[in-house]
């Protein structure tokens, strides 16, 4: 089994979706002693966005890419190889202003390519990259879960069911700025929710 983790907090050390995604990977972990784990730190490593260069790279045929062109997109295709290569992905979601930072939409940017992890048919878009496990660890400020202000978990669901994954499973730590007793509420349920993970 192989587990990519993807932490996606601007911070490279002490985030709490860092924490939550840390504790899930090793719970799975303990339910599978050989996986090996691959981490993505978008912190310490940031994927440059999809800008214009990117654009024309990307629509460039690759026999008629420049070096520079022939770089950008092997970057991505990184990305693209790492996700088809897991069984398991753990993703580190922090709330940044009611949506996901701009570091996990980069990634997201990146691994979404027609043809390659998506494709439109007859019957509309297909995504290709399938028979994935998905955890979310979303960590947040407030209370959002279930509410009209998450709309942070309703486009990862899209997106990433747009991709194929649609074994997605959610891990809240919320309440984490109301408040040592809100906090620790808030990382008790995460906890609660990891150790259920496999039961």
């Amino acid at each position: 089994m192989k587990i990519l983790q993807v932490n996606a907090s601007a911070r490279s050390e002490g985030a709490n979706s860092t924490r939550i995604a840390d504790a899930i990977t090793a719970r799975l972990k303990r339910l599978h002693p050989d996986a090996v784990v691959e981490l993505r730190d978008l912190a310490r490593d940031p994927h440059p966005v999809l800008d214009e260069p990117a654009l024309k790279a990307l629509f460039t045929p690759a026999e008629q890419r420049t070096p520079e062109q022939a770089a950008r997109v092997a970057l991505d295709d990184a990305l693209i190889a790492q996700v088809q290569s897991a069984d398991a992905i753990v993703i580190g979601v922090p709330m940044y202003n009611f949506g996901t930072p701009i570091q996990l939409k980069a990634w997201i940017d990146a691994i979404a390519r027609a043809g390659v992890t998506f494709r439109y048919t007859e019957n509309g878009p297909e995504g290709l990259i399938k028979g994935k496990k998905v955890y979310l660890a979303l960590a947040r400020g407030g209370l959002y879960r279930d509410t009209p202000a998450d709309t942070q978990a309703v486009w990862l669901k899209t997106v990433l069911g747009f991709l194929g994954m649609t074994d997605l499973e959610f891990v809240y730590a919320e309440g984490l700025a109301m408040g040592p007793e809100a906090a620790s509420k808030g990382l008790a349920e995460a906890e609660a929710q990891i150790e259920a993970i496999g039961a």
